[in-house]
């Protein structure tokens, strides 16, 4: 997954092609295609999702309180209902999408006042601060849980099957791919 620049409140894709990305639970997540490469025989796809992408946090209850993203499956499906809930006051659909969770609908606008900025790491590099727009925050089991869109939009590099399906990359194709890649989007921009 990779970030780029984007107006977070109301995005136009630059064409209307769609596509559907395919988890191994079956979930799925409509994507615009955003680019198209082909590369050694293979097409490559940057994907954008239709909706807009969503973290639920909780937060550490210490001195130094830090973020914390849900990603266990067990506790999302335990938290979804709330979440999705507190979603429909903002008139948002919450959705158990592939790869990530998204809202369908109009977001609120920014506040400056409520963006948070992370600094994500990785195991090999120290990532550039990301920034989140604050949506909503619920309780579950008397834990406080908040609800958060990225400011960047969040990219999907996938592959084209024999049958014209997308696959999402594993890390290590990305990985062995990424400076071809970058290269022609480069060339191809210009």
């Amino acid at each position: 997954m990779s970030s780029a620049s984007q107006n977070s409140n109301h995005y136009e894709p630059p064409s209307e092609s769609t596509v559907t990305l395919t988890d191994a639970t079956g979930r799925s997540l409509d994507c615009y295609v955003e680019h198209s490469l082909e590369v050694e025989g293979s097409n490559y796809l940057l994907l954008l999702p239709t909706d807009y992408p969503v973290e639920i946090v909780v937060w550490d209850d210490d001195d130094e309180a830090e973020a914390t993203f849900i990603e266990d499956e067990a506790e999302v499906d335990a938290i979804f209902a709330d979440a999705q809930a507190v979603m429909a006051e903002l008139n948002l659909t919450l959705k158990r999408t592939a790869y990530t969770l998204t809202v369908e609908g109009e977001l609120p606008p920014a506040n400056e006042e409520e963006i948070l900025t992370l600094e994500l790491e990785d195991e090999a590099t120290q990532l550039e601060p990301e920034e989140f727009q604050y949506l909503a925050s619920f309780y579950h089991k008397e834990q406080e849980y908040e609800i958060y869109t990225p400011l960047d939009p969040l990219l999907f590099f996938a592959r084209e099957d024999e049958s014209g399906n997308p696959e999402l990359l594993s890390p290590e194709e990305f990985k062995q791919v990424q400076p071809l890649l970058e290269e022609l989007l480069f060339d191809e921009m210009e």
